[in-house]
């Protein structure tokens, strides 16, 4: 518990003032968000709200990475909105009452994965994501969050673009509050510019009454984020099999894609703050707030990049700002309701715009014509993909698939070998490079067994015998020179070849492998009459 009141992991000291504010503009950024989340799949604003205010309390609590901002997500939202169709088809009478009780039982089951994830410490597999792919996923994320603005600059309920006076007043508050997150830490960073342009902006739009879209006019009509404390809602639906069938496919795709987004934006912060966050303590710390926000009416999420990118920008490195960001928001739904439906939604979307600003690798334009063209493919794919569909998972997973496809071509392209015969008459295949399912039918191709010499060595020094395809093709090799009646003999296997060898010996009949004189050993033990001899074989006699 001492390792929470002090609110901050790396042993640096805590700047109180900065952590209050990060954590109160934080809060701001995470009302319109929360509302528009929560009406993606038709929810209540409450519910994406209620959802924010969990997962933002339970994860600066508990998860891996202080300084980052967990709440409702889009990438989650979505999920829902095929689990509600999957629900009208089964039940065409359904009540949307009983699909939100359908949605928490998802949601708990969702994070009861997640900490399973946690305690099998899966996170590390995280560190499979190659460069590329982070750069597509940061890139395709920050495009997303710059084009979900828009909306804002359409009239309310219409797809007509705005025009005229609401148009220029929009664009212009919208450049102002840019120009302030930018300019004003030139100046002092005593406050954050992000939080001073909100209050400034505000203060113009309610000072003088001018006209323009504010979070009120993002709801729709009769609907409020006025509430009270998250109230406890156990899930009313039969727990049936055929139930647990319907949600569970759900619930295991709403896991994936929280823990991969929250694991990359956990990236993403360590290397800004130049520390390093706990990935498995943060899987378990995003299921324990999934449960708890399906128990307490909230439409569950993961880590959020942009707001997580606004609190370490202004200066936040400790949970202090990740807790002040969820009470402020309790505040706001509780107490502050009708001064927050106030806001003018341009200063809150010329925060996103700086968000999606600073967000973008632009660094990454670098690798063009400088790294491998796969990685810029994959850069170039990822990107689109997250952009497109929105779905940051498959992305991602089809980033990780790719870059090792092309890994493995690349690698299987650079077995080599070195030929030669020695004074004794030994024909030498010095191999460079790893033997793998990629590279087994071009090590195959260096030999020639019908006109090699009666005694021929394959020398792995440079080389290693990598998975159950290269135990396969030394099989056939052996097997190959056997025929053809010749000695063969391996060299300088390493230790951890020698041992996957030797536990493939219903492969290739052995039981232990040596190679202290660079030669294969077989201690094989076989009947002669009534003795037991025990001597070395070459690989040949097999």
């Amino acid at each position: 518990m001492k390792k929470y009141l002090n609110l901050f992991d790396f042993k640096q000291k805590v700047d109180y003032k900065t952590e209050i504010l990060s954590g109160l503009t934080v809060a701001l950024a995470l009302v319109p968000e929360a509302i528009a989340f929560a009406l993606i799949p038709g929810f209540s604003p409450l519910t994406g709200l209620y959802g924010a205010f969990i997962l933002c309390l339970v994860t600066s609590i508990l998860g891996g990475r202080p300084g980052m901002i967990s709440g409702a997500t889009g990438a989650v939202a979505v999920i829902f909105v095929g689990l509600i169709l999957e629900l009208k088809r089964n039940f065409p009478e359904i009540e949307p009452e009983t699909i939100l009780h359908y949605v928490f039982a998802t949601v708990i089951i969702a994070g009861v994965l997640q900490i399973l994830a946690g305690l099998l410490r899966l996170g590390k597999f995280i560190r499979l994501v190659p460069h590329p792919v982070m750069f597509g996923f940061v890139n395709g994320l920050a495009i997303i969050i710059f084009m979900a603005q828009f909306p804002n600059f359409y009239e309310k309920g219409t797809d007509n673009l705005l025009s005229g006076t609401p148009l220029f007043v929009m664009l212009g508050l919208t450049l102002l509050t840019m120009l302030i997150i930018w300019g004003f830490p030139k100046l002092t960073k005593a406050v954050p510019s992000s939080l001073l342009a909100i209050l400034v902006v505000s203060a113009i739009v309610i000072g003088f009454g001018i006209d323009t879209l504010t979070v009120a006019d993002t709801m729709r009509e009769g609907e409020s984020i006025k509430g009270g404390f998250p109230p406890l809602s156990i899930p009313q639906i039969p727990f049936t099999f055929e139930t647990f069938k319907i949600i569970f496919p759900y619930a295991a795709i709403v896991a994936g894609v929280g823990l991969i987004e929250s694991l990359l934006t956990l990236n993403i912060v360590d290397e800004i703050t130049e520390t390093r966050g706990s990935g498995n303590k943060e899987c378990v710390a995003q299921g324990t707030a999934n449960i708890f926000s399906g128990f307490l009416s909230g439409m569950g999420g993961c880590a959020m990049i942009g707001q997580s990118l606004i609190n370490t920008s202004s200066g936040a490195r400790a949970r202090l700002s990740g807790i002040t960001a969820a009470i402020m928001l309790l505040v706001f739904i509780m107490f502050g309701s009708s001064l927050i439906e106030r806001l003018p939604m341009a200063a809150l979307v010329g925060l996103m715009f700086m968000v999606a600003i600073g967000t973008f690798e632009w660094a990454s334009f670098k690798t063009f014509g400088k790294m491998p063209k796969s990685d810029v493919i994959v850069m170039v794919l990822v990107t689109l993909i997250t952009a497109i569909t929105h779905n940051l998972a498959v992305a991602v997973l089809l980033g990780v698939i790719i870059s090792a496809l092309a890994y493995s071509w690349e690698n299987a392209k650079r077995i080599r070998a070195r030929k030669y015969v020695d004074e004794h008459g030994i024909k030498h295949y010095e191999i460079y490079g790893p033997l793998f399912f990629g590279s087994t039918t071009l090590f195959a191709e260096k030999f020639d067994v019908q006109n090699d010499p009666e005694e021929v060595i394959i020398d792995f020094k440079e080389s290693r015998v990598a998975d159950m395809s290269g135990i396969e093709a030394l099989n056939k090799i052996t097997e190959r020179y056997r025929k053809a009646g010749k000695r063969l003999h391996l060299r300088h296997l390493s230790k951890d070849c020698i041992q996957l060898l030797g536990n493939a010996d219903d492969i290739i009949d052995v039981n232990v492998l040596e190679d202290p004189t660079y030669k294969v050993v077989v201690d094989r033990v076989r009947k002669d009459g009534d003795t037991e001899l025990k001597r070395p074989f070459n690989i040949w006699e097999l």
